[in-house]
């Protein structure tokens, strides 16, 4: 058996819009200038703690009511339909196909809440095909191995049968503490430098090349390669 983890936000699915509109309604709500695109970009994937205490770069902030701001605006952004989450394009086909091989197991690793997250894939009816849902809800943030170390074992899989695939360098050092491959995508929030220089094993440039990369990573035994 081999598990593949996907990290939601960037790689699934794109959330800047709703992500930025969420950051600039939290800080207005606090009085406090809201950090530029780039920079509340750069901290997607992290569990909000930690990217609302990075984002203070050491300053005094109110870092829990930020939080607790930002869920409360995230989630009526959401309600309101006012924003979003488009899967990118070829993700449905990816994780479909994925899901239909017997040899498969299909996890998310995600510094989205649990509600966030199952609300997202509930959305785009892929839900069923996942089996282990790892959260900042019941994880050490990114780029700590919990979730995907959690993962494994929920799924009986060893570290070299699994891969985590996502848009940022905290992905990739998640991946590697944890002993798993990883695999970057380049169509997310991390330039793909940093994706490398964190580990990145491949860089893939859209989701076509992911079922291929992953058949070169893990080769089909033939009968005559088993008997050799």
């Amino acid at each position: 058996m081999k598990l593949v983890i996907f990290d939601c936000d960037g790689t699934l699915v794109d959330s800047q819009h709703m992500i930025c509109a969420a950051m600039h309604k939290t800080y207005l709500q606090h009085d406090l200038p809201c950090p530029p695109r780039e920079r509340l970009l750069s901290i997607v994937g992290l569990s909000l703690g930690e990217a609302f205490r990075r984002l203070a770069d050491g300053a005094p902030q109110p870092l829990e009511s930020l939080t607790e701001g930002y869920k409360a605006a995230f989630f009526a952004l959401r309600a309101s339909g006012e924003h979003v989450e488009p899967l990118y394009p070829g993700a449905r086909d990816a994780v479909e196909e994925l899901a239909r091989r017997g040899d498969v197991t299909l996890g998310i690793a995600t510094g989205k809440s649990e509600r966030g997250v199952k609300a997202v894939l509930e959305h785009h009816g892929l839900m069923q095909h996942f089996t282990t849902i790892q959260t900042a809800d019941s994880a050490p943030s990114k780029p700590h191995p919990g979730m995907v170390l959690h993962a494994m074992r929920e799924a009986g899989v060893a570290p070299d049968r699994t891969v985590v695939i996502g848009d940022t360098a905290f992905d990739m050092d998640m991946a590697r503490a944890a002993g798993a491959s990883a695999i970057g995508v380049a169509w997310g929030y991390h330039p793909v430098s940093e994706l490398r220089d964190a580990g990145a094993q491949i860089v893939i440039e859209d989701f076509s090349a992911l079922l291929p990369t992953l058949d070169r990573m893990w080769p089909v035994k033939t009968q005559n390669s088993t008997n050799a």
